[in-house]
């Protein structure tokens, strides 16, 4: 009889992986409403000061689709401005908000941060070991031609951001999610209390 061992430990390490990123995802979205992808393109955002739609997708490593669905509900949500570049009007620039400063300040270190740390911490054969091993899994699993932006969040969350997008440029965005909308507009319209 075969000794499956092996096999049950890389499903259930790979398991918690998935569900690592699941409950974080879920924590950022109950608590700050916001995805992963959102608070790495705040966080990128505000390293890197005023830059270009097109900037931001490069250095967060998303297509620039994907970028305008983020960028529309940071922008919905006050969280971030688009405005005319002077010297060149064809072109937008970013910038974030005090309220985009202030959800970076409230939001954890995401999964996705505390990792790359710790991953840089592991000596140069290590971090060539597990880069070697997760591509054999990736591999494995038939996934090598699949598009992925390198940063830990589920892939919903990014999958959400488009077609999210792609429902409200065709007009197709259900009474759920017009009545979310609404709701971040109004909290987003509210005065501070200091």
């Amino acid at each position: 009889m075969p000794d499956h061992r092996f096999e049950e430990s890389i499903l259930r390490s790979l398991r918690r992986i998935i569900r690592a990123l699941d409950i974080q995802s879920k924590q950022l979205a109950q608590h700050h409403q916001l995805t992963g992808p959102q608070l790495v393109c705040l966080r990128e955002l505000s390293r890197l000061g005023r830059c270009t739609p097109s900037e931001l997708a490069r250095v967060v490593s998303v297509s620039q689709g994907t970028m305008t669905g983020i960028l529309d509900r940071l922008e919905a949500r006050g969280l971030v401005e688009r405005e005319r570049d002077p010297s060149d009007r064809r072109r937008h620039l970013l910038s974030i908000t005090e309220a985009g400063a202030a959800s970076i300040k409230s939001a954890p270190s995401s999964l996705h941060e505390r990792f790359s740390r710790r991953l840089r911490s592991l000596e140069e054969g290590e971090q060539a070991m597990i880069a070697w091993v997760l591509g054999r899994v990736v591999d494995m699993m038939e996934a090598s031609e699949i598009d992925a932006a390198p940063m830990l969040s589920p892939d919903s969350a990014l999958t959400d951001e488009v077609s999210a997008y792609g429902r409200e440029r065709s007009g197709e965005v259900d009474a759920h999610e017009r009545s979310r909308q609404e709701a971040s507009k109004a909290d987003a319209s509210k005065p501070k209390s200091t």
